[in-house]
């Protein structure tokens, strides 16, 4: 395909906009990535499938972006690849096999299967496998929702070699998509492990969509009048692994190196040792340059030998939560909203003594307006407005609706300024968990079907996780002299999001000058202090020399993660803005403008 390709990054999640693909296929890219899958998506589709076999994938892949643009996609010869396949794959292909007959068009569909596990549950029972990150037991095989292994990029790059036009696969992981394109296009073999962390490298930077184009950027304000045009990202991939991101011309958004860089340490843990399917990552000596407006260059990514192992994902239902909003307003709005909660908690808990049902297994109270993000109790804010968030965990679905129905019942013995029952009462949804473990990649047969013609895929590995070496710290700043404190916003740029129960938080230096002065301002300790009310683990701390970065990851942080948390913010979307308001001390000569003006 030449010394170079295009790929679109189309979608990030499931629910993501379809504006995207008209965007991008007028961009004359050569792939169309699209990633619809996260751990609580499985369960929800397969939720869906239990109720209707010919369901339990992303149909709205199939309506939405594919029936509008599949005339445009076969005229301009875009591959796409997604994994909207979800829990059932070969309907989705089914689905889209039709839509293309219906329109008399002769694409190739291929559909990739084997990661679902689910019917091999009561094996890893007899197992007995343990959590990978909390050592508990396997789940109750009744209890189970979905059973998957994340798959890697090969088999994708087998179905293109194949001929197919469009790829759906089932759990592979989000950057396989990407990865299996530059596979296939430049003929990386499975030892080509820099090549490969290179695909991977991009396949991380476009995952997400708009999020390396300005979306959840620090330097929001940048974007803020043209996120309604917001560009999705394009990552032209070199041969030799060379990378350079960018968006369609006339769209809103910003590629700059603080948006790629935020991207680029996304729900990462050890940049060292970021392991996938086909090649453990290093990302820590990366450098990110801008080239030219809204064009980033991106280089440097090492590679070594993956593990024998895939990761699988299982979910499963662990009772019922519920979760409730209203609002308080007036004086001392805050104090009002905690002892309304005590309140209705006290008298739902007195209701389930009564009948032996037992106590709540988790209760939450958050007081969103009096930052309740940042460990602040409520009586310690003078705050006139509030919106109290109010949740539960029960093994019955009969006792999460009980306190509903008991904060219900005190709307007229309230405190005063109580408002926002006009949504109506809130209903109890089962608790999702997650629980992973690692398989042989051995015991796992990817089976590839481009439309009738089969084939299949065993990966392979070595036993023990090659990591690179720890590159070497920042040096010692000096701190003598005149120094000010300036909030870390001033000196860098972050993003933060979730791993299970981890959050990580990636800083990255708005210069180079500053980070050894970050680096000594936030040691793990400082870290784990500011984290406090939430963190229940330790905090890791990790340097990225080739882009000015430092990388926490926080353990046992985020309430159980995802739907099993209660918390206002489950996945740590938030918590890089928590420590970007952490002041650093820095060398006056060395502060922005704005600080050391008036000295």
């Amino acid at each position: 395909m030449g010394d170079s390709i295009r790929i679109g990054g189309a979608s990030g999640y499931w629910g993501d906009s379809n504006m995207s693909t008209p965007q991008l296929l007028k961009s004359g890219v050569d792939f169309l990535v699209y990633d619809y899958l996260a751990e609580i998506t499985m369960s929800i589709m397969a939720r869906a499938r239990s109720k209707d076999p010919a369901m339990g994938y992303a149909p709205d892949f199939v309506t939405a972006v594919l029936k509008p643009n599949l005339a445009e996609i076969a005229h301009s010869g875009v591959k796409v690849l997604s994994n909207a396949g979800g829990v059932n794959p070969e309907a989705c292909g089914i689905a889209i096999r039709n839509l293309i007959k219906k329109a008399g068009l002769s694409l190739k569909v291929a559909v990739i299967t084997g990661d679902d596990l689910m019917d091999h549950a009561d094996g890893f029972a007899a197992m007995n496998p343990v959590e990978m990150f909390s050592g508990a037991a396997f789940p109750d095989t009744n209890k189970l929702a979905s059973v998957n292994a994340y798959i890697g990029g090969f088999p994708i790059a087998q179905a293109l070699n194949e001929g197919a036009d469009i790829v759906i696969t089932g759990r592979c992981v989000d950057s396989a998509v990407t990865l299996g394109a530059c596979i296939h296009a430049f003929g990386w073999s499975e030892g080509d492990y820099d090549l490969l962390a290179a695909g991977s490298l991009a396949g991380h930077l476009i995952e997400c969509g708009p999020q390396a184009t300005g979306g959840n950027y620090t330097d929001w304000r940048d974007v803020a009048d043209s996120l309604d045009t917001i560009g999705y990202p394009i990552a032209e991939i070199m041969a030799d692994g060379t990378m350079v991101i960018s968006k369609p011309e006339h769209t809103g958004g910003a590629v700059t190196v603080g948006t790629v860089a935020e991207q680029m340490l996304y729900e990462i843990g050890d940049p060292r040792a970021y392991i996938l399917p086909d090649v453990s990552c290093d990302f820590s000596h990366v450098e990110i340059e801008q080239k030219c407006v809204d064009s980033v260059t991106v280089k440097g990514a090492l590679g070594h030998a993956p593990t024998d192992t895939y990761k699988v994902c299982a979910t499963y239902k662990d009772g019922y939560r519920g979760t409730a909003v209203m609002n308080f307003y007036g004086l001392d709005a805050a104090e009002k909203a905690q002892v309304f909660a005590d309140a209705a908690f006290a008298r739902a808990e007195g209701l389930l003594r009564a009948s032996n049902a037992g106590d709540y297994s988790e209760k939450s109270i958050e007081l969103l307006g009096a930052e309740s993000q940042y460990g602040a109790r409520a009586r310690e804010w003078d705050v006139r407005e509030v919106a109290l968030k109010i949740a539960c965990k029960h093994p019955s679905e009969r006792g999460v609706a009980l306190l509903f129905r008991e904060l219900a019942g005190m709307g007229l013995a309230a405190p005063p300024g109580l408002s926002g029952f006009g949504a109506g009462r809130a209903r109890p949804t089962p608790v999702v968990r997650l629980f992973s473990f690692l398989l042989p990649k051995s015991e796992v047969l990817i089976k590839i079907d481009v439309d009738g013609s089969h084939s299949s895929y065993t990966a392979g590995g070595i036993a023990a996780d090659a990591i690179a070496s720890y590159p070497c710290e920042p040096s010692e700043p000096d701190l003598g002299g005149s120094m000010l404190k300036v909030p870390l916003i001033r000196l860098a740029w972050g993003r933060s999001g979730d791993k299970g129960d981890k959050a990580n938080i990636g800083i990255i230096a708005r210069k180079p000058e500053y980070l050894p002065y970050i680096w000594a301002g936030l040691p793990p300790e400082k870290v784990q202090e500011r984290f406090g009310h939430f963190l229940k683990g330790d905090v890791e701390r990790f340097y990225l020399p080739g882009c000015n970065a430092v990388n926490f990851l926080l353990h046992d942080v985020l309430g159980g993660g995802g739907v099993a948390s209660l918390r206002a913010d489950p996945q740590g979307k938030g918590y890089a803005q928590i420590l970007l308001f952490e002041p650093i001390a820095i060398p006056a000569e060395l502060a922005p403008i704005e600080f050391s003006e008036g000295l």
